[in-house]
């Protein structure tokens, strides 16, 4: 299978601009392709993972990847896709956001320079910063009529909206996508850009810009923008947009959102998402298909995952605090899984000294955590076999909790009933 055919069968390829000459393009041997992001934040979210995860797809098929941050683009925004225009950023916020982003790249790309096709991470800035407003008007600016450029559909959409419009300078932003293109063909010898299908005008500008000033084909292709079953954008929780950043988004709820992906989604993901081959998805499908309650293909699919983006270690901390959240004992967890699961639940401290002196009531701690409203009801929770002390039923109203209770000398897993949890800090 081609590159082109495994993105087809994934139902990635949207659209190409002459998909039969990149397919002999790609035939006679490695090319270089690149997939730009603007920087708009010190974290990339999973809405940024199609087109990252599709520039490793091509380095797998020995082709070479390129990152390009948009360290100008950014401070510029690109209008498409959005009803108003973004925030300017200024250039300090726009390098630290990149600095950001490296570790997380990296655990999608390999840029590994003993090999051949190692990625390669550039900022549009670099070369953007010292052309001059008139040198870019007379050398770009000049390939392109006001009318083709009016004719895109991101600036015509934001044209429509009277209320809001679209200014020059997120106007101008097409072109300066095209000249990214151009310069990366002339340095890097770059013939393929792919993006989101929102960035179809902004492409073909970049390869309409090589073809006039080059003389050379180049080519653009575009990915499905992503969109949940029942209508909703992907990416997005109650909580907000899931962030690859573990200090944005826990890996525990990294992981908790591909697990709880929509039945008629989790295929469709592990096809888009995951490296899992065609035999492999099958497998998984069939036993989807076949008891959907067993949630395997979603399992994969949150493993596959939070590997990719985390490790294998954070994946198994959050499986782990996953079991424990349902009931399961805290044997052989790690300090980092039980970590994610108390910073996943309502907290109250307890100091040391109380648990090594006379120990903490049992009845006072499940009001204190706020499990419990009162006293009273914690007897009857207790007496009714609904209390747990780190997953252990305790039904003796007089018990304590003591430091022999306490997890790497600082936490304590209080429940009642099925889902209710707290977590006791010793401090």
């Amino acid at each position: 299978m081609t590159i082109l055919e495994d993105l087809h069968w994934r139902g990635l390829l949207n659209d190409c601009t002459a998909e039969e000459a990149l397919a002999e393009r790609l035939a006679e041997g490695p090319i270089s392709l690149y997939s730009g992001f603007d920087p708009t934040a010190d974290s990339l979210h999973v809405g940024n993972l199609v087109p990252l995860i599709a520039l490793r797809r091509f380095q797998d098929y020995g082709h070479k990847p390129i990152a390009l941050a948009g360290g100008a683009t950014g401070s510029i925004g690109d209008p498409s896709g959005k009803k108003s225009e973004r925030q300017l950023l200024t250039k300090e916020v726009l390098d630290h956001n990149i600095e950001s982003v490296k570790t997380q790249l990296a655990s999608i790309l390999d840029f590994n320079e003993a090999i051949k096709n190692t990625a390669r991470l550039v900022d549009n800035a670099t070369w953007m910063a010292p052309i001059s407003f008139l040198d870019f008007l007379r050398d770009i600016g000049k390939h392109f009529t006001v009318n083709s450029m009016v004719a895109k559909e991101s600036v015509r959409a934001r044209m429509d909206d009277r209320d809001v419009g679209i200014s020059y300078t997120e106007f101008s932003y097409m072109l300066l996508q095209g000249y990214d293109f151009y310069h990366l063909y002339q340095s890097e010898n770059c013939e393929l850009q792919i993006g989101g299908s929102d960035q179809w005008g902004n492409i073909t500008i970049g390869t309409e810009l090589t073809r006039k000033k080059a003389e050379a084909t180049v080519y653009g292709l575009t990915l499905p923008l992503i969109t949940n079953a029942d209508g909703t954008k992907f990416g997005k929780s109650e909580s907000g947009a899931i962030w690859l950043d573990p200090a944005r988004t826990s890996v525990y709820r990294f992981y908790q959102y591909f697990i709880n992906v929509d039945d008629r989604d989790v295929i469709r993901y592990l096809k888009y998402f995951t490296f899992l081959n065609q035999d492999e998805i099958a497998v998984l499908e069939k036993q989807h298909e076949e008891n959907p309650g067993r949630r395997l293909a979603h399992r994969a699919l949150a493993r596959e995952m939070t590997q990719l983006i985390h490790g294998e270690e954070a994946t198994n901390d959050a499986i782990k605090a996953s079991q424990i959240l349902f009931g399961g004992g805290l044997e052989d967890i790690s300090e980092n899984a039980l970590q994610e699961v108390a910073n996943e639940i309502p907290n109250a401290k307890v100091s040391s000294d109380t648990l090594s002196a006379e120990g903490l009531s049992l009845l006072d701690a499940l009001v204190e955590s706020g499990l419990s409203p009162s006293r009273g009801q914690a007897k009857k929770d207790i007496q009714g076999g609904g209390v747990n002390i780190n997953n252990k039923r305790i039904q003796n109203i007089q018990s304590k909790l003591t430091s022999s209770d306490v997890h790497f000398d600082k936490y304590i897993l209080l429940r009642r009933g099925k889902k209710n949890y707290a977590a006791l800090i010793v401090d």
